[in-house]
């Protein structure tokens, strides 16, 4: 029989479960796609439950539960760090540490205490990982090599910011640290907050806004922000931050090193915003680059596996995928701290002597991240029955070229397949998907369908034998953790933009699929094979039978604010809720303006200026 083990990750922000059997991931998911509740961060009773249910089993038949840090040496951070900032800092420990006092310090006996709560059978043994240790395992177990650097770049665990090992076989060997507060995930969510978007969910936003801006203050960074070593190493000068006192995350000397208070929330973007987005994240690369540069020396690995909420960072990875230090480099596509939950499972798992058997394959062992709850046609057929909401079923091939057409001729499609990503992307499993030929698309999805601000910019996903023919991609990109620029050939010659600046950039075409062309020519890729997505992958090829072009806007099946849809329902509510045109559900397909309860109202395409 196979050997179950339950990962947990909780209290922070978003909380996930996995669930491996004899180390290869069964399920996984994050709290927040059962609790709609963004970024849920409470114990993950909905996902463990879908873990067990999906595996068929109980927690009689699970050996070992593993969290993924520890809540005991965390602890002592938090009181050190209290300590230290006294007295300025004591709203927050007086707003702390009750918590701490009354049951996060107990983290372990709380989590036994919820799954038995669940009346799912014996609670199995409770084993506590370190959260780089998680990090670690999650991009090194499941990754496709045998050995390789391991390096975790977050905001904090219980004292780790940063983290090299060495994985062999089933093991890593911690190789060496950096600790709180110096931390290069913690330096970008003060940019975060200053720039006035929320900390710990924000941080893509201002990846997103870095190309519209000029890196003027990243030496005013290095100069007195962060002394960057050659190796990588760095130390910050916390005069400048202000989240050792707990309460914010930047005080008055950092405003007056940028000239001025942060941006107010929803306020304005201005120039400085721009430009400080720019700064921090060339400064990001630099040490990202570094730490890199060193993990190959000091390991003489060929291959480079990455975890940690900065392992999100798809610039960063880029540029050190583009210095051509490695000849591969694999991101663990759930890369934060839901992640954790599989890596705490795993390592558990492979001291319990799992193998790591999808080295045989030549793959990596995450099977595209398709992780989560999945729904067949005779479930979906009934929700929509019981809506009595118009549709057509059809088979797959039919349902590929039905939306493939419907994709040539401008409509946006809420496209819902199979199992669930598990991570913080669509993978052509919960997407929004557009035509990228068309230069009105980013800004139609973005404030048409997703409702959210005009500069985000759109991931394209192409069939991987396609990909070089679009993009400068030298490696497979499954999990849409990279940013490369478009190849040569596909694109367009700009005029002069020396008068141009901001987010008046985003008029400009630059390329020939411009929905997923971001303004400095470069693209956050997915590349899919039939392997990782069969019905993403057959649409993508009626696509390009269809117009010739391999690719496909992709973004998450979701609007600003909330998680990505996990169910039928939750689809369907969207489609009705925004101006998708198309709904696949399975091999389902809904139309728009047959659905009883639409009006038709202005042709968003009208509402949208391309000039």
């Amino acid at each position: 029989m196979s050997d179950l083990v339950l990962g947990i990750s909780a209290y922070y922000h978003d909380s996930a479960a996995a669930l491996v059997s004899d180390g290869v991931p069964v399920a996984a998911a994050q709290e927040e796609r059962f609790s709609r509740i963004r970024h849920d961060s409470a114990f993950p009773r909905l996902a463990v439950e879908y873990c067990l249910r999906e595996a068929g089993v109980t927690l009689d038949d699970v050996s070992a539960v593993a969290y993924y840090e520890d809540p005991a040496l965390k602890f002592r951070r938090v009181l050190s760090t209290f300590a230290g900032a006294a007295p300025t800092g004591f709203a927050s420990f007086r707003d702390t540490l009750p918590q701490w006092l009354s049951w996060k310090r107990r983290t372990a006996d709380v989590v036994r205490e919820q799954l038995s709560e669940l009346g799912a059978g014996q609670v199995p043994p409770l084993d506590v990982r370190r959260h780089h240790e998680s990090h670690a395992a999650s991009a090194f177990l499941p990754s496709p090599y045998e050995s390789a650097a391991v390096l975790c770049i977050d905001g904090v665990g219980e004292w780790a910011t940063t983290t090299l090992w060495h994985g062999q076989g089933t093991g890593l060997t911690p190789v060496s640290e950096i600790r709180f507060p110096h931390s290069l995930g913690l330096l970008y969510s003060a940019f975060t907050y200053f720039c006035g978007f929320k900390v710990d969910s924000g941080e893509y936003k201002l990846m997103g806004l870095a190309p519209y801006g000029r890196p003027r203050y990243a030496q005013l960074i290095k100069d007195k922000l962060i002394d960057i070593k050659r190796d990588g190493s760095f130390r910050l000068d916390m005069r400048y931050f202000a989240y050792l006192r707990g309460q914010v995350m930047t005080g008055r000397g950092f405003e007056q090193l940028f000239g001025g208070p942060r941006r107010t929330p929803e306020g304005p973007l201005t120039e400085r915003e721009f430009d400080l987005a720019a700064s921090v994240q060339q400064v990001t690369e630099e040490v990202a680059l570094l730490l890199a540069r060193h993990a190959r020396q000091v390991t003489g690995e060929r291959h480079l596996v990455l975890a940690g909420g900065v392992a999100l960072n798809c610039v960063a990875n880029g540029r050190i995928i583009g210095e051509k230090l490695f000849d591969e480099v694999w991101i663990q596509p759930a890369a934060g701290d839901a992640g954790g939950a599989l890596g705490a499972a795993q390592i558990v798992a492979a001291e319990r002597g799992a193998p790591r058997a999808h080295l045989d394959s030549g793959r990596d062992g995450m099977s595209g991240s398709l992780l989560g709850p999945r729904f067949s046609d005779e479930e979906i057929v009934a929700y929509l029955d019981s809506q009595q909401a118009p549709y057509t079923l059809l088979s797959s091939d039919d349902l590929s070229s039905q939306v493939a057409k419907g994709l040539a001729a401008g409509k946006i499609v809420g496209w819902f397949q199979g199992r669930m990503e598990f991570g913080p992307r669509a993978l052509g499993a919960r997407s929004i998907i557009g035509d990228p030929r068309d230069p009105a698309m980013q800004s139609a999805m973005n404030l048409k369908i997703k409702f959210r601000e005009s500069f985000r910019p759109f991931a394209p996903s192409v069939l991987a034998e396609d990909a070089k023919e679009y993009f400068d991609l030298d490696q497979p990109s499954p999990y849409m953790l990279v940013v490369t620029g478009i190849s040569p050939g596909q694109r367009i010659e700009a005029p002069d933009t020396a008068e141009t600046s901001g987010l008046d950039l985003l008029k400009i075409p630059r390329s020939t699929i411009p929905a997923v062309t971001h303004v400095d020519h470069s693209a956050r890729v997915q590349t899919v094979t039939k392997d990782n997505n069969a019905p993403f992958h057959r649409l993508l090829t009626a696509f390009k039978e269809r117009t010739g072009c391999p690719v496909l806007v992709n973004t998450s099946f979701n609007v600003r604010g909330e998680p990505i849809v996990a169910s039928p329902a939750e689809a369907y509510a969207c489609f009705m809720r925004t101006n998708i045109d198309l709904l696949a559900l399975g091999n389902v397909l809904l139309h728009k303006e047959d659905q009883p309860e639409w009006h038709e109202e202005q042709d968003w395409r009208e509402a949208i200026p391309l000039d």
